[in-house]
């Protein structure tokens, strides 16, 4: 027969005993479980609160369980501004006033920040302040019977909304230095059998405490990630501007291709139906594919500036045209000359007479004619323009390997490299030039495949790199192909595109209406250049319309505009 266990030989002699012990087990039972409940809770909060990244969340989230575990009506929660000296509101609930402000998901807070010091002196006046200040956590049973605070806030939104504000907990988040970061505000606790406002009980405010505790550690880590974050985007935005800034031609192009960008991503975002229904970028793929927009052209760092902001065909460091208007000048001189020295030679052979001097001038003047003719020729081929024919370009070279002779040497009217320059049949690059400009693609990837991306923007450089690639293959650096270009480096592909187009700062051609934009990206699509379902998408929803809306002097002026857009919406 088993021998009987403790508690049973304790409670088997008093009846009265035993009831008293009875008793006594189920509290300390139900308190250990109670305990253990607690600890667990807290463990998962601070799980939770460990892996909440975004702030706005994370606030709501430490007040909400905060109030779970004090079952408080209403909660308050300030963060310390020490630059400034201020505590700012960052979130508002009141269950009883059925009111959510702050955080990610409540509305704008507007009520004015809290001084941590007033004519100099610290501001202990105020509780939330005081506890800022001092560290110390502040336990009141009912503020209307606590003189050592100013709760003229609190009685003048009682007396207006007819609240009562009663008991109040204020617990200041240390961080790991055990600098106060931020201040909770608890009010009003209920009963959890009644729902009477009670006072706060000190095993409460423990747990209180303890969560506080982890709340600033993860306020502090999430504030460090954010305060990196914005960082990095505002490094990447101003080497985006120094990049702009590089070529006065330019500037903008890079934040305007961006918002082109990201507009269209969040349009597929919010589409149901049709080839992009299925697609929802989340807000790290949406980041990463802003980065990537932002530092699409930072190859162009390495490109130089005469290419970049190339607007003629002979220009270089400088327009060499001046040189080539100083030669015609020179051979105009040459031609003049030699008429001057044939009729000297013939009157010191006594060869000179009246007709002969007639014959001499006409012969000047139609050598001289020809010669201006061929002059305004080849500067007009110095301005860059949509296409140069077969027999301009021959007539080109026929002027350019024309000769003089200066100083007993003969010269050519031009050179082979003025030549090769003019001879551009579209534009102002030369296809070496061309090939200097396309090389900032792959310098884009190359650069930005050398910085450590965390995971989740570790496709900025495959996006940024691949936004001249076309689906066909025929773009660059890599010529990919359609399977290799994923969703996002074909959206940057047809922003950089239209913004090209309709661009008005670019030095080597004119600005083109949304129509002329709209077809030649229609082509490129037949072409199986673009994605057919992301222009179709593009054009159907309107958005080149909306940029030139919130764009209206990027590539057209207010009256082209008007004209413009009645025509566009007419082809989309």
């Amino acid at each position: 027969m088993d021998k009987p266990s403790l508690q049973d030989r304790l409670f088997s002699e008093d009846s009265c005993l035993n009831r008293m012990l009875q008793n006594v087990v189920r509290e300390v039972s139900a308190y250990s479980e109670g305990q253990l409940v607690h600890m667990r809770r807290l463990a998962e909060i601070g799980v939770a609160l460990s892996a909440e990244k975004n702030m706005g969340r994370l606030l709501e989230m430490i007040v909400s369980e905060a109030r779970a575990i004090t079952r408080a009506d209403a909660g308050t929660l300030y963060t310390v501004d020490c630059g400034r000296g201020l505590l700012n509101f960052r979130i508002l609930q009141n269950d009883t006033m059925k009111s959510r402000l702050g955080g990610s998901a409540g509305s704008a807070i507007d009520l004015p920040p809290i001084p941590l010091r007033k004519d100099g002196q610290p501001n202990c006046g105020n509780v939330s302040s005081y506890a800022a200040l001092t560290g110390e956590i502040v336990n009141i049973p009912d503020v209307y019977e606590a003189p050592q605070f100013d709760f003229t806030g609190p009685r003048e939104y009682d007396q207006t909304t007819g609240y009562r504000s009663r008991s109040m907990l204020v617990i200041p988040m240390r961080n790991h230095e055990n600098d106060v970061i931020g201040v909770l505000q608890l009010l009003n606790a209920l009963n959890a059998e009644t729902g009477q406002v009670t006072i706060f009980s000190e095993e409460t405010v423990d747990l209180v405490a303890s969560l506080a505790s982890q709340a600033a550690v993860a306020l502090t880590n999430a504030q460090l990630i954010q305060n990196l974050t914005d960082l990095l985007h505002a490094f990447i935005k101003s080497i985006a501007a120094a990049i702009d800034e590089k070529s006065p031609f330019t500037g903008g192009h890079i934040r305007r291709v961006t918002d082109l960008t990201l507009s269209m991503a969040r349009e597929i975002n919010e589409t149901r139906e049709g080839p992009f229904a299925g697609i929802n970028l989340t807000e790290d793929e949406m980041d990463e594919l802003a980065i990537a927009a932002w530092m699409h052209d930072v190859g162009k760092i390495v490109t130089p500036d005469h290419v970049v902001d190339k607007r003629h065909k002979l220009e270089t460091i400088f327009d060499r045209a001046s040189l080539v208007e100083t030669r015609f000048d020179l051979i105009e001189q040459t031609v003049r000359n030699g008429y001057l020295s044939e009729k000297v030679r013939r009157m010191e052979r006594g060869e000179w007479d009246g007709a002969a001097a007639l014959r001499l001038d006409r012969a000047m003047r139609e050598d001289l004619e020809r010669l201006r003719e061929e002059r305004e020729f080849v500067i007009g081929c110095n301005v860059p323009r949509e296409t140069m024919g077969t027999e301009e370009i021959e007539r080109l070279k026929t002027i350019g390997c024309r000769t003089f002779f200066l100083d007993g040497r003969e010269r050519r009217y031009l050179t082979d490299d003025e030549i090769h320059c003019l001879s551009v049949t579209r534009g102002s690059l030369t296809p070496e030039e061309r090939r200097i400009i396309e090389h900032h693609a792959l310098m884009t990837r190359r650069i930005l495949e050398k910085l450590p991306f965390p995971k989740r923007l570790a496709r900025v450089p495959e996006f940024a790199g691949g936004h001249h690639e076309m689906l066909d293959g025929s773009g660059y650096p890599l010529g990919l192909t359609a399977e290799r270009l994923p969703l996002q480096t074909r959206i940057m592909a047809i922003a950089d595109i239209f913004e090209a187009l309709t661009a008005k700062d670019r030095p080597y051609k004119q600005p083109m209406e949304l129509s002329q934009a709209i077809r030649i990206l229609r082509r490129m699509k037949e072409d199986g250049r673009i994605d057919a379902d992301l222009f179709d998408f593009f054009v159907s929803r309107g958005l080149h319309v909306k940029y030139a809306a919130e764009e209206p002097r990027s590539g057209w002026d207010d009256e082209e505009w008007n004209g413009s857009r009645n025509r566009a919406g007419g082809e989309g």
